[in-house]
């Protein structure tokens, strides 16, 4: 049992409730399950458990999310983004092994100013031009920042969608590389907590069960998501990535 033994029901429904909405969030655009559920889970439980609880459902979600348009379509995403994924992997796990020592309010304060920022001037109709000839450049900046701040917090998204809303990257392929981006990261990241602590006998069983609330609150997220036209689908995922930029700032400012 673990942890679980040790939390009172009300923690573990109120957990659940988290969980089943980040899962909902996260089938409507894409994205949002670790951010919600950290943000929710570390207002009960330390934060070091709230991070080792959203790692299964995090993997298990994008990995769900990466096949929804087939493996084929899924290695396109691969070999498109191995850049990003390359300096995803690189700095998360270096970040990972820091989460024990480093303070993260500082990194959330770095993080969510900008995403804000552009998200705030997006809904106000500024278009970015990103040049194709520094593509791995930009890949290249994005990742370490979303690796930085993902291996301390188990957060790695808004940078990552925040590079996909600039380059106009259509709904349906900002989805499948979303999941199959935070797959790979998630699957990283179960090692490197492994390796840190964080992931183990006693908090895994937490995680283990918030994969049932995570995987109902998809499936209704997708019906959502398969209803919604482009622009309202790039709208939605601007406020829901500017409310994950305050929140960021808000954990910085507030710890």
């Amino acid at each position: 049992m673990g942890i679980l033994a040790e939390l009172s029901l009300s923690t573990l429904g109120f957990a659940v409730a988290i969980t089943l909405f980040a899962g909902f969030v996260k089938g409507a655009v894409g994205f949002g399950l670790p951010l919600i559920m950290i943000s929710g889970l570390a207002t009960v439980m330390p934060a070091e458990i709230a991070l080792a609880a959203l790692i299964i459902p995090t993997a298990t979600t994008n990995v769900r999310q990466a096949l929804r348009q087939g493996a084929g379509a899924a290695w396109e995403v691969i070999k498109k983004f191995r850049v990003y994924l390359f300096g995803l992997f690189v700095t998360l796990i270096i970040s990972a092994q820091m989460v024990l020592f480093l303070p993260q309010r500082v990194f959330f304060i770095l993080i969510g100013v900008p995403i804000v920022l552009f998200c705030l001037m997006q809904l106000r109709g500024w278009v970015p031009a990103l040049r194709p000839e520094n593509r791995v450049r930009d890949e290249s900046i994005i990742s370490a920042i979303s690796g930085l701040v993902g291996g301390i917090s188990g957060v790695w998204g808004p940078p990552f969608v925040a590079y996909l809303t600039a380059t106009n990257t259509s709904k349906t392929e900002q989805m499948l590389a979303q999941g199959v981006v935070y797959g790979f990261g998630a699957m990283v990241l179960v090692g490197a907590h492994m390796q840190s602590g964080v992931f183990n006998a006693h908090t895994a069983p937490l995680s283990a069960a918030m994969l049932i609330p995570a995987f109902l609150g998809m499936g209704l997220g997708y019906r959502l998501h398969d209803r919604m036209p482009q622009k309202t689908f790039k709208r939605a995922t601007l406020i829901v990535l500017t409310v994950a930029g305050l929140n960021l700032i808000r954990r910085g400012l507030m710890g």
